[in-house]
């Protein structure tokens, strides 16, 4: 059987060194045949030495000659920078599957090439979904590209749905470990700081993404994902605070029943499983040890003291552009608390300002999404540096 080849799209970040771990596992089914990396050039060079892909890019142009250098003793892998180069090499034809876990708005274009090449889409990047969801759920079903998602949640509910066919879904119950500032009090969170918040419970996560779950606005984006990815409307997704993380997601049934994944929380099993649907292969790692787990517990967010979540419902509900919006004001809020350019708390409100701000569109395209995520870059920005 021949070896499917892999793109991956951000391969020094958390998602992509699991997913090369994965890789090597099955190395007999695998193959790596493009790497990409935005700025960690001699990680990405590593990977490059070890994995020997037909190509490499890094996305930072400045950084092409250092990449070049490095990987001078490789005269057989092609070496491309810049975003350009991201939206060609998922198209060449010999790639089976493109694993896309860029972090931010970045990762929508080449995503959206890898689907008019009709590759198979392992889909990690969230914010593909969040700003640009019917486009592309309208693109994989004219190209025929299946998306299957990589996230932990959404593998969860993916994996809870194998089997229902066109059974209706009740509920998505959408659980989340609630952050490390579930029980702060609003007076606590006014003083937290990045250093804080980037002590995440239970997940090993970039910083972008550890802060966002820190705000809640990682469960909202998943909520929206999850509307596009299971055509359910948001009214029909509950989130569940879950501190235990053991119960990685569930849907409820219209009979009631409702069925669950479980499992202890390694990237590895949903990345494994879009590489590998419908099969399940063996992966070494721990298993969920149900004697040791005797305390399971779910609570209703606080959707005040976490504003961020209430924001992604309301954006959903509005629809067009609107989430789109919300991303984009999010990467210069989450940038900016990360540098104390601004407080915890002064996110959430600084987004609202921006969505009530921006110019909304009932029906974008993708050029709408890319003045869109300028301009509310551009009044986040402004917003930031008047507080």
């Amino acid at each position: 059987m021949k070896k499917q080849q892999i793109c991956i799209l951000g391969s020094t970040g958390s998602i992509g060194t699991q997913a090369l771990d994965v890789i090597e596992q099955h190395s007999d089914l695998y193959e790596v045949y493009c790497l990409t990396a935005n700025h960690r050039v001699k990680e990405l060079a590593a990977q490059a030495h070890k994995f020997h892909p037909a190509a490499v890019v890094i996305a930072d142009e400045t950084l092409y000659e250092e990449l070049q250098d490095l990987l001078r003793d490789e005269p057989d892998i092609k070496v491309y920078a810049g975003a350009q180069a991201l939206c060609d090499i998922v198209e060449a034809d010999p790639i089976d599957m493109v694993l896309a876990s860029m972090v931010g708005f970045s990762g929508l274009e080449p995503t959206i090439h890898a689907i008019k090449a009709r590759k198979k889409i392992c889909l990690a990047n969230k914010e593909t979904l969040v700003v640009a969801g019917e486009l592309i759920c309208q693109l994989a079903q004219q190209y025929h590209a299946p998306i299957l998602p990589v996230d932990s949640e959404h593998s969860a509910i993916f994996q809870s749905l194998v089997g229902e066919d066109q059974n209706e879904i009740d509920k998505i119950l959408l659980t989340c470990s609630g952050g490390p500032f579930r029980n702060f009090t609003h007076e606590q969170l006014e003083k937290v700081t990045a250093a804080d918040a980037l002590k995440h419970p239970t997940w090993d996560m970039g910083a972008k993404i550890t802060i966002d779950s820190a705000s809640l606005m990682n469960k909202g984006f998943e909520v929206t994902e999850a509307k596009w990815l299971f055509g359910v409307p948001a009214d029909k997704i509950q989130v569940l605070i879950h501190p235990q993380s053991v119960v990685h997601s569930a849907v409820q049934f219209m009979d009631g029943a409702v069925k669950a994944q479980l499992g202890v929380p390694d990237m590895r099993l949903p990345i494994q499983y879009a590489f590998s649907f419908p099969q399940r292969l063996p992966l070494k790692g721990e298993r969920l040890d149900l004697f040791k787990t005797q305390d399971l517990q779910f609570f209703e967010p606080d959707y005040k003291k976490f504003k961020c979540l209430q924001l992604c419902f309301d954006a959903i509900r509005k629809g067009g552009n609107m989430s789109c919006i919300v991303n984009a004001a999010n990467e210069i809020v989450n940038a900016g608390f990360r540098r104390g350019e601004c407080g915890f708390l002064q996110m959430a409100d600084i987004i609202e300002e921006v969505m009530a701000k921006a110019t909304f569109d009932s029906q974008p395209d993708l050029d709408v999404y890319l003045q869109t995520d300028a301009e509310a870059r551009r009044i986040a920005t402004e917003l930031m540096h008047h507080i």
